[in-house]
């Protein structure tokens, strides 16, 4: 080896350069282990908004957020990857700087936010839960579209777009008379309940009223093109009786009307004197939208039948009443098959008996309406016949017909018994058979019939669908109608009579139960949470009622001994209505209706191939029928966090970050029993974890999809919770 001086000074020099070169690249390893955090964006804005914080050496673990010296919390970091986290600007004022710590516990530099004005149509800018969802057809500045987005004007929506309207008739059934000239149960009196949403500059939403909005309903063809814009030349509640010399109308609910108009001023759309009389009005009692009194028929303008027609329900700009903000489509049902004929016809089963004069009327319908007055003659010794037209509800309190919200019967109403009472218990123990065929009074399954009806008798063997619209019309329908007919939640016709007392738990109202109580009719009703007693988990297995085959959800909601079929009151509340009301008043999700996001009473979504309509407005709304059930209705896309603070403590619904290892892997690890909770005991899968249409996920295992209706669980992707 050449030693010499020169060889000596460049080996030297040679070191000291590669000595220099490790020292900076491990000041430079070090540098580059420490987070960097590069930009904030936005870099100014209002608590609640969804804000990137990009950069390098984030890692890939979720590790804190600082705004100042506030630590978020883990639920607000929607997502976390080595270069940019998603999370949401939580309450502040001011400037204030942002940090972040990786899961190593290494800070980042710090970078400033400003906290902007809260626009100050926001009434949620004081809080950091989100605002809720529901249903709701179309949004855009008057396009006359069910879909697309725009911005409202005015006060009230000036910093709002992508509107929703929620819309749901009240019961999914209405009833009406077919003829107003011998008595009448219930005039032409239909109610649709609304809400109004608009997103704001974050992309959550919240709630509108009358300062912001005008509601209104328009008849438009559904896919039959049938329509039915006008209630005249369909009824004769609004003709003259030819010896009073007044109208029906206004002998049977003293009401002078003109043709066409309604009890409460409302009238069909082609029939309307002017825009307010098709306009909702606000509830203060319900807290949203209220079309109450739509005197609307179940016969379109073609004159054919239809017990379901569609509405139109657009939300307006309350400062600018031309500019249409959001429209939904909805069904409003009505029907007039009550079919008395199949007793109270002459010389059937309840016109049979001698010495009284039993109709000859042409009209069947009419001919067994005159015979109940006569019926009721005989055997109450009273003289109806001759103070024709009679309202029922005159002496026997209804409270569908309480319009002055009295709440208990009042003038010649007191002492005799409530409609409902002298209807469903008095013909409890008379209606077995019609025509030869057995009539059912039980709830299913019913053994000894084709098993192809699931234990469900055809609709015209059904003892509600005698009276209640109908073995035609089909009220119940739906979700429910498969395996279950109205007694599975209702009970038989004595239970619904309140002919025997409720067990402690029954009545709606809890507050102060009063012993032997019975049923109070339009409020003792059937409760969600009386078969959807709870999840996977937690749920009830009463003796007296049977489980259905998902083993979860029951298929009566009363014990099957209790004569007053006494609703079940769950101890898990995950499904439950609110405290002491019925599921039509009810509200869940931050005050989103309950049937915004179902469907109507007895009519819960997805509907059924016999009742297309139904589905109109979910399709709209979501894209698909059934329970709206995507996050993106009301909330803009990807401005939510990942979450298990949705309805019923759903998570995100279509979001692919929940996939991701930082979605749902991190809330199994925190809180496995909640995720039990729906995909079930085992993690395979339940009835609550179905998928609401077919989906497709990418995940470390390839693309995975399943079909609608297939229930969700830790194998679908993956060998189980620890499985790879």
């Amino acid at each position: 080896m050449d030693r010499s001086p020169k060889t000596l000074h460049l080996v030297w020099l040679i070191c000291l350069l590669l000595t220099i070169g490790f020292v900076h690249a491990d000041e430079g390893s070090r540098h580059r282990s420490s987070p960097i955090l590069s930009t904030l964006s936005p870099s100014s804005g209002v608590q609640g908004q969804k804000i990137t914080l990009a950069g390098n050496n984030f890692g890939t673990r979720k590790g804190k957020i600082y705004f100042g010296d506030a630590e978020l919390s883990e639920r607000k970091i929607a997502s976390w990857s080595n270069t940019q986290v998603v999370t949401t600007v939580p309450k502040g004022s001011g400037e204030v700087v942002v940090q972040l710590m990786t899961s190593k516990e290494k800070r980042s530099n710090k970078l400033t936010f400003k906290y902007a004005q809260t626009p100050p149509e926001d009434p949620d800018s004081d809080s950091d839960s989100d605002s809720g969802s529901g249903s709701g057809s179309g949004s855009g500045s008057g396009s006359g579209s069910g879909s697309g987005s725009g911005s409202g004007s005015g006060s009230g929506t000036n910093f709002l777009s992508n509107f929703k309207v929620i819309a749901n008739n009240d019961l999914g059934m209405h009833c009406v008379d077919d003829d107003f000239s011998g008595f009448s149960i219930l005039p032409p009196y239909n109610v649709i309940n609304a809400q109004v949403l608009g997103q704001n500059a974050n992309g959550k939403p919240q709630f509108l009223d009358k300062n912001a909005v005008i509601l209104r309903y328009s008849a438009i063809p559904d896919a039959n093109n049938s329509i039915n814009s006008t209630s005249i030349d369909k009824t004769n509640f609004w003709d003259i009786d030819p010896i009073k010399n007044k109208s029906y109308a206004e002998l049977l609910f003293g009401a002078n009307l003109a043709k066409g108009q309604g009890i409460k001023n409302l009238y069909m759309p082609a029939n309307a004197p002017s825009l307010a009389n098709t306009t909702f009005a606000w509830s203060d009692h319900l807290g949203m939208f209220a079309a109450e009194g739509i005197p609307i028929f179940p016969i379109d303008d073609a004159n054919n039948y239809n017990p379901y027609p569609v509405l139109r329900i657009t939300a307006y700009d309350a400062q600018n009443p031309s500019l249409e903000l959001a429209h939904t489509d909805i069904v409003v049902p009505v029907s007039d098959e009550t079919t008395c004929s199949n007793c109270h016809a002459t010389g059937k089963i309840a016109a049979s008996i001698p010495g009284i004069p039993w109709s000859t009327q042409l009209n069947l319908e009419a001919q067994a309406r005159t015979n109940v007055l006569l019926a009721h003659d005989f055997h109450e010794k009273t003289n109806l016949i001759n103070q024709k037209p009679v309202l029922c509800a005159g002496c026997h309190y209804s409270p569908a017909l309480d319009l002055a919200g009295n709440g208990q019967p009042t003038g010649d109403q007191i002492g005799h018994k409530w409609m409902s009472q002298v209807m469903h218990d008095y013909h409890a123990n008379k209606m077995t058979d019609v025509d030869g065929k057995i009539i059912f009074d039980i709830p299913a399954p019913i053994a000894g019939l084709d098993p192809a009806l699931h234990g469900v008798p055809p609709a015209d063997q059904q003892a509600c669908y005698q009276c209640h619209p109908g073995s035609e019309t089909k009220c119940l329908r739906g979700a429910m109608t498969e395996t279950v007919t109205c007694q599975n939640c209702h009970g038989g016709m004595a239970a619904v009579g309140g002919a025997n007392a409720l067990r402690s738990y029954g009545p709606i109202d809890q507050t102060n139960v009063a012993s032997g109580q019975t049923r109070k009719a339009w409020t003792d009703e059937p409760r969600c949470q009386s078969c959807h007693t709870g999840d996977a988990v937690n749920h009830m297995t009463p003796a007296g009622a049977a489980l259905a085959s998902d083993g979860i959800r029951l298929i009566h909601a009363y014990d099957r001994n209790d004569l007053a079929a006494s609703p079940f009151l769950a101890s898990n509340k995950r499904f439950a209505e609110n405290d002491n009301e019925l599921f039509r008043f009810s509200k869940g999700h931050s005050g989103v209706a309950c049937e915004g996001c179902h469907g109507s009473s007895h009519a819960i979504w997805p509907g059924d191939s016999a009742h297309p309509n139904d589905d109109i407005a979910p399709k709209d709304l979501q894209g698909h029928a059934g329970t709206i059930s995507e996050c993106t209705t009301c909330h803009k896309a990807g401005s939510l966090p990942l979450t298990l603070e949705g309805p019923h403590g759903m998570h995100n619904v279509g979001d692919s970050r929940w996939g991701q290892e930082h979605g749902h892997p991190s809330f199994y690890k925190n809180n496995p029993a909640e995720c039990k909770a729906c995909h079930g005991q085992d993690l395979r899968g339940s009835v609550l974890s179905r998928v609401a249409a077919d989906r497709s996920w990418r995940t470390e295992w390839g693309t995975k999809s399943v079909k609608k209706g297939e229930p969700v669980g830790c194998y679908t992707c993956h060998n189980g919770p620890q499985g790879d």
